[in-house]
């Protein structure tokens, strides 16, 4: 009875080391979202890859929690959780076409909770969790820079190769944006010249892509990313090589910039509008308009919203709102922004914890994740002004990032999983020197 009462706490433990059925899964759905093969390879979009792959991981999910020892859920995932109640609440309540709101809550914004919830659960090891990051990373480099290879000059703006996330010039830049501090911490922890050239050629691919997207929101997201691996990477972290690098980029940026006018006039049309080679064809008067119809809907209906997925029905553009925040206070109601607000501010509490820990202190490793992070949360929360994301899956991936870095971080040995005591939210942690004046809100 001993032997198989301890069995699956054996097995847990073994799970950083051993892939479990939900971590394999998971790395199999990471790829699939990333890579989408089915754009690439002929047939194989009659198959419905992600929703099998999601589906294996939830059920490797729902088994592992099953074990008698398991960590606690993590507060910025409970927060998810609430926003997931939400928004079916939203679909329930919404004021126009119920059946396709609960399409939207179920087959788009579940799969980012759903994704969130296996990440921070299951990745315990810096080892799982870089390589959830190296796929993600190298799948929006490759992509950028193929863009680049083969769609450049095709059109009057460069979009992706893909046909699903990454395709939209946008989304492409937003994208490349968040994932560009994930690899700049690959280049920093390279080792040998190929690997630091392979990184640095496709950190300067990503750049360009950013700049031949024309998108705007992209650039500013890029901008912040930029900044903050510039503080931390390189004053901050005193290293050399980066500040030769950001100077030399910053020089080569100002070259790019000066010798076009229609990039110039682009970058100008963000506070000017419509003016001559800008391409904005009105873009800037069209999403104020947008802007003031989101608000205008929020206001109208504060506790629920017009529904998930409904706010386009509610311009005669038939266009999102081009503003996260606001999109979703218009679709699922004050409390859905209120709540999703509250994840992303338990993620910067998240990396600001993170500096205090152990691994931290201990790891170079956690500390290139830690500042990655930080980078990529600033990026998306700067682009999120400017697009909708709010049904894409990469604001879910980065929160559920900084929770399994906490607790990877606060791990006492790096490759053994410790099982975590629930405890009440608001209840005061023990640990090392420092932890007892923290709440629980990261756990």
């Amino acid at each position: 009875m001993a032997t198989t009462a301890q069995a699956p706490l054996s097995s847990f433990r073994k799970a950083v080391d051993r892939p479990t059925l939900a971590y394999g899964a998971l790395v199999a759905f990471t790829i699939i979202y990333y890579t989408r093969p089915e754009d690439f390879i002929p047939g194989l979009a009659l198959v419905p890859l992600s929703k099998i792959s999601g589906g294996v991981a939830l059920i490797g999910l729902l088994v592992s929690l099953g074990a008698k020892t398991k960590p606690a859920v993590p507060m910025a995932v409970k927060v998810l959780l609430l926003l997931f109640v939400q928004m079916i609440l939203a679909s329930l309540f919404g004021v126009w076409i119920k059946g396709a709101l609960i399409d939207t809550t179920f087959d788009k914004f579940s799969k980012g909770v759903i994704v969130a919830v296996l990440i921070s659960m299951i990745v315990t090891s810096v080892k799982q969790l870089r390589t959830l990051f190296y796929i993600q990373g190298a799948s929006v480099a490759a992509v950028a820079v193929g863009s680049i290879l083969v769609n450049h000059g095709k059109f009057d703006r460069l979009y992706g190769i893909q046909e699903g996330i990454l395709n939209n010039p946008n989304d492409l830049a937003i994208n490349i944006a968040i994932n560009f501090p994930i690899c700049v911490a690959f280049l920093l922890a390279a080792k040998g010249v190929f690997r630091k050239l392979l990184w640095t050629v496709a950190l300067i691919g990503m750049l360009y892509a950013v700049y031949a997207t024309y998108s705007r929101s992209g650039l500013i997201a890029m901008v912040m990313s930029g900044i903050i691996c510039f503080w931390a990477y390189g004053i901050k972290g005193r290293r050399v090589g980066i500040l030769v690098g950001t100077a030399l980029l910053f020089v080569a940026a100002l070259v790019v910039v000066a010798s076009s006018s229609a990039y110039r006039a682009r970058i100008v049309s963000l506070y000017a509008g419509n003016i001559a080679e800008s391409k904005d064809r009105g873009s800037l008067e069209a999403r104020s308009a947008l802007l003031k119809e989101s608000l205008r809907q929020a206001a109208l209906h504060p506790l629920f919203g017009v529904g998930p997925g409904n706010f386009p029905q509610f311009n005669q553009g038939w266009q999102v709102a081009h503003n996260t925040y606001t999109e979703f206070a218009a679709e699922a109601g004050i409390p859905a922004l209120s709540l999703f607000l509250l994840a992303l501010a338990g993620s910067f509490r998240n990396i600001r914890n993170l500096r205090k820990s152990p691994g931290y202190q201990k790891d170079v490793t956690v500390r290139l994740y830690t500042d990655a992070l930080w980078a990529s949360l600033a990026a998306y929360m700067a682009g999120a002004a400017f697009s909708s994301t709010e049904y894409n899956l990469f604001p879910y991936f980065v929160i559920a990032y900084t929770c399994a870095l906490y607790r990877i971080g606060y791990s006492p040995a790096f490759g053994e999983v410790v099982p975590e005591v629930k405890k009440n939210p608001w209840t005061r942690l023990t640990g090392p020197a420092g932890e007892s004046e923290k709440l629980a809100w990261t756990r």
